[in-house]
């Protein structure tokens, strides 16, 4: 099931709180400011403790935002505070991601970007810095549009040094800069 409030606010707070220090803060991200601005990113909490209730809950969110209007709801960060801890377990989940996204034949429309308190990149170390551009409180699903994404990557003539402009970040910010912003 998924909720927006309530009893699970506390997790919702603290994503939105790593999406402003983080994410924008840190520019992470140049797409997402805009949509966090105009209050376009819709924040799930899903109550699944295994695979299969995050696919059904997944499932619901991306039939949620297929129908929304993208004025309203351009994307989703679902997240899992009570499964799919483990990263690994996490990043095999993926392959469930694509083939929902096949089968409600939404490829081309939707994709599904993760995010992981573990997150490591192939070829680094747990502890490396650069990590983090992919760490989050929680695990989460990030539900985005093509067509938004296809706009943003237009507008920015860098799209693709992002990921090598996050990592220089985060190195030049370290562990105990990165320790400081999101204790607060």
């Amino acid at each position: 099931m998924i909720h927006t409030d309530g009893a699970y606010q506390r997790i919702i707070d603290d994503t939105r709180l790593w999406v402003e220090r983080a994410v924008i803060g840190l520019n992470l991200c140049p797409f997402a400011k805009a949509v966090h601005v105009k209050n376009q990113i819709r924040y799930a909490v899903s109550d699944a403790t295994d695979a299969e209730g995050v696919l059904t809950d997944l499932e619901s969110e991306l039939l949620l935002i297929s129908q929304a209007d993208p004025n309203q709801i351009d994307t989703t960060l679902l997240v899992l505070p009570d499964a799919l801890g483990d990263f690994y377990e996490f990043n095999d989940f993926e392959d469930n991601t694509e083939r929902l996204l096949k089968r409600m034949r939404l490829v081309g429309d939707l994709q599904v970007a993760t995010f992981h308190p573990d997150f490591q990149f192939a070829d680094t170390e747990p502890d490396d810095i650069e990590n983090c551009t992919n760490r989050s409180p929680h695990p989460i699903l990030h539900l985005l549009r093509e067509d938004s994404i296809d706009r943003a990557v237009e507008a920015f003539s860098d799209a693709s040094e992002i990921y090598e402009k996050n990592i220089s970040t985060l190195q030049r910010l370290g562990w105990d800069g990165w320790c400081k912003l999101m204790a607060g």
